[in-house]
């Protein structure tokens, strides 16, 4: 009887595999460490380049231009300005000193603007005066928008513009916006006539939907309405010496029916009509 052998299960043969070694603890603390140093040194540079810009003089306002004045002067537009030069040019609020300038009378806007590395721009939009505004005996200069802006005094005696009465509100604000936006549209209608503009003396708004206009060297007063303002005073310029034969002593015309114009002599409360001519 052969001895038969059978063959061994590989299965459970031992694998004939080198266990890995296990890595040391000294190379990763290494590297821990050399990471720790680099952010370390990296935020001391970032907080020491920080520092820097933010205390460097180099970077501190040292001037200040100024653009778009003409009543107000360079020195009145810097006083207001008192404080911005030694400023830092990053950390400066410009929003905060362009509202003190709008402060000023005769500032409507202001910008500023940063010019590196260490100039700050200024410039001024000023209000534009529409006319001398009689307001409780004294004369102010007033812009379109009714905005007081200053007394008006020799100062100012190169201005030709014309006196507007009734612009005193009863309300809180001592011009009514309302007045003011007439008197406005009356001077703007006649400014497309620049011939015809430079005779109106005296505008009156205490009607607000009635302007009345005296005219250089003419007594009359004329009651315009509230439209067609140039149409009007032209036709009455036409007119005239028609109406001074027909009538002793104009107290006032009235022009806002257009194809009539109505008379009252001096003196005469009852008021008399004429038809245009």
């Amino acid at each position: 009887m052969k001895r038969v052998s059978a063959p061994s299960d590989k299965r459970f043969r031992r694998a004939h595999v080198s266990p890995a070694r296990r890595r040391g603890w000294r190379p990763v603390l290494v590297t821990a460490v050399r990471v720790a140093i680099a952010v370390v040194v990296g935020v001391l540079a970032v907080y020491t380049g920080v520092s820097f810009v933010f205390t460097t003089e180099a970077l501190q306002v040292s001037r200040i231009t100024v653009e778009g004045n003409t009543r107000m002067s360079r020195g009145e537009v810097l006083s207001r300005l008192d404080g911005l030069e030694g400023s830092h040019m990053l950390t400066v609020d410009l929003e905060q000193w362009r509202q003190r300038l709008r402060a000023a009378p005769w500032v409507a806007d202001a910008r500023l603007r940063r010019v590196f590395p260490r100039t700050v721009m200024v410039v001024i939009a000023e209000r534009e005066p529409m006319g001398i505004g009689r307001l409780n005996d004294r004369l102010m200069l007033v812009d379109p928008e009714g905005t007081i802006i200053d007394e008006f005094g020799p100062n100012y005696a190169t201005l030709d513009l014309p006196i507007i009465d009734g612009l005193v509100s009863g309300g809180p604000s001592l011009v009514d916006g309302e007045r003011a936006m007439l008197a406005s549209r009356v001077i703007a209608g006649l400014q497309q006539q620049p011939e015809l503009a430079r005779l109106v003396s005296q505008i009156d708004v205490s009607d607000a939907r009635d302007a009345a206009v005296l005219l250089k060297n003419d007594t009359a007063v004329l009651k315009v309405g509230h439209e067609k303002f140039a149409e009007r005073l032209q036709s009455y310029l036409e007119l005239a010496p028609t109406l001074r034969e027909r009538v002793d002593g104009i107290d006032y015309v009235d022009l806002r029916f257009d194809e009539r114009v109505y008379v009252r002599p001096r003196g005469d409360r009852t008021g008399t009509g004429g038809d245009k001519q």
